[in-house]
């Protein structure tokens, strides 16, 4: 199999739903107006996106246009910490790896830490998104060529090498909710090469705190069915788990384990690391919770950003 170009079995129809009754048609009339002011702006800023805190701030509106809160802890950062070396050259970047729901993963971890990100060629096509995140500095990769893995490989090191911490889905695919797919190696051997250190990431969607696969981007949907998905979810909340990195060495162990290893994190499956068990998520098998079903847990994370401004609302 293409480690580049992996199957999923989430198609739309069958793994897709709110948890949550939809909202009426005004407010999410209201939110559309307001993302498509917030993409405006956006093509607006033209280069001057690329700075780290143009970004940021302009991934936070998005998500607070669409009404989606954004649930992490304060101070959160992506990029691990890390020392020059001995002749001062700089730290490398962090590889930050997270599992793969939807096209809102990309937007949420900007809005966390503006970092490189690394995305399928069709992605800089897309009518809406496309223009932002290429003039945002997105590295773009043809996931169905197998001849240009080494070439991605190595730029994708060297980005790390010059201290610039690159955000990747090694699932290569998005799947509606966990368990997901598995982790491909090939870019946790740039981070190998590279002497980087890996930070792994959950991203959890629920509605009201119940686990919710309404933000899925899977199978054959288009963007324009998944925006309107989202522009009608009450009480979206994407919650972000940011875990210790894991260091690496070279010759201290290969990129299949350093897979595994990371993995294992973003699942919730290493007892050291979630001794209370595995990230809440609803099982793409068992298919989605009915609307207006039982509540979860509320979510245990402090806010970011300007969360709570639902243009639904308003």
């Amino acid at each position: 199999m293409n480690p580049w170009a992996p199957g999923s079995p989430c198609t739309p129809s069958g793994c897709v739903a709110h948890t949550a009754p939809p909202v009426r048609p005004a407010p999410a009339l209201r939110r559309a107006a307001a993302f498509t002011r917030e993409l405006a702006g956006a093509l607006r800023d033209g280069d001057g996106i690329a700075r780290p805190e143009v970004l940021r701030g302009r991934a936070r509106a998005l998500l607070d246009a669409l009404g989606v809160r954004l649930e992490i802890p304060d101070g959160t950062v992506l990029s691990a910490p890390g020392a020059r070396g001995a002749r001062g050259e700089p730290a490398p970047g962090t590889l930050v790896v997270a599992n793969h729901v939807s096209w809102l993963d990309a937007v949420v971890l900007l809005a966390v830490e503006p970092v490189t990100l690394l995305a399928k060629r069709e992605v800089g096509d897309w009518p809406v998104l496309g223009p932002m995140v290429r003039r945002a500095g997105t590295r773009f990769i043809d996931r169905g060529s197998l001849r240009g893995l080494p070439g991605t490989v190595e730029t994708l090191a060297g980005l790390l090498r010059a201290g610039r911490s690159v955000a990747v889905f090694p699932e290569g695919i998005t799947h509606c909710s966990a368990p997901g797919g598995r982790f491909r190696p090939a870019a946790f051997q740039a981070a190998l090469d590279a002497g980087a250190p890996v930070r792994p990431v959950t991203l959890g969607y629920e509605q009201a705190g119940v686990p919710s696969t309404v933000a899925a981007f899977v199978g054959e949907d288009g963007f324009g069915g998944s925006l309107g998905r989202v522009l009608t979810a009450r009480a979206l909340t994407v919650r972000v788990r940011v875990h210790p990195p894991l260091r690496t060495a070279p010759g201290a162990e290969g990129r299949r384990s350093l897979a595994a290893r990371a993995q294992a994190l973003v699942r919730g499956t290493d007892p050291a690391a979630h001794p209370a068990g595995p990230h809440p998520s609803a099982l793409c098998p068992a298919g989605p919770r009915p609307a207006g079903g039982p509540p979860g847990r509320a979510p245990a994370a402090v806010p970011a950003g300007r969360a709570g401004r639902d243009p639904a609302r308003t």
